[in-house]
């Protein structure tokens, strides 16, 4: 699976605002329907909230995946969002979170589901690439360097 083919330059974003978990929450879910497909915000926020009550999905190193599995979805979809200043999102290691992949996937994906969370997991463990995303001066940027990043870790 390469991202290039669920991730859209359209969702990323490289200044998120929020300051704690739910404004994060509802931040990604609104950059996701500002893209070509019509999702509703509040039931992707709800999922999103769902999955969190189960347990934080910030996995330390400043990172976070947030994700959650959509009725009328048909595609996985992969979102980024970056946050200078830091969220607060009851990540297992107690930091702020900086870097936020969301991945959303249809109800009956779940094989896809879970390879896309490994890859993702398997790219963020490079220190390295981390800081890549923090220094990226640009949406752009950001994109090239996810990209970059996803075609040196098979998996």
């Amino acid at each position: 699976m390469r991202l290039e083919q669920i991730l859209k330059r359209e969702y990323i974003e490289d200044n998120l605002q929020a300051k704690n978990k739910t404004e994060a929450l509802a931040e990604l879910s609104e950059m996701v329907i500002k893209g070509p497909l019509k999702l509703d915000k509040l039931q992707i926020f709800d999922v999103l909230q769902q999955r969190e009550k189960l347990g934080s999905t910030g996995i330390g190193d400043g990172v976070a995946i947030p994700h959650g599995k959509i009725g009328n979805l048909e595609e996985l979809i992969v979102a980024f969002g970056r946050s200078r200043n830091g969220v607060a999102f009851d990540s297992i290691d107690g930091k702020p979170v900086h870097l936020f992949f969301l991945l959303l996937a249809p109800e009956n994906c779940t094989g896809q589901h879970l390879k896309a969370l490994a890859k993702i997991s398997k790219m963020l463990k490079a220190g390295g690439f981390r800081k890549k995303l923090m220094d990226a001066k640009s949406n752009s940027d950001l994109y090239k360097t996810i990209i970059e990043q996803d075609e040196t870790c098979l998996l």
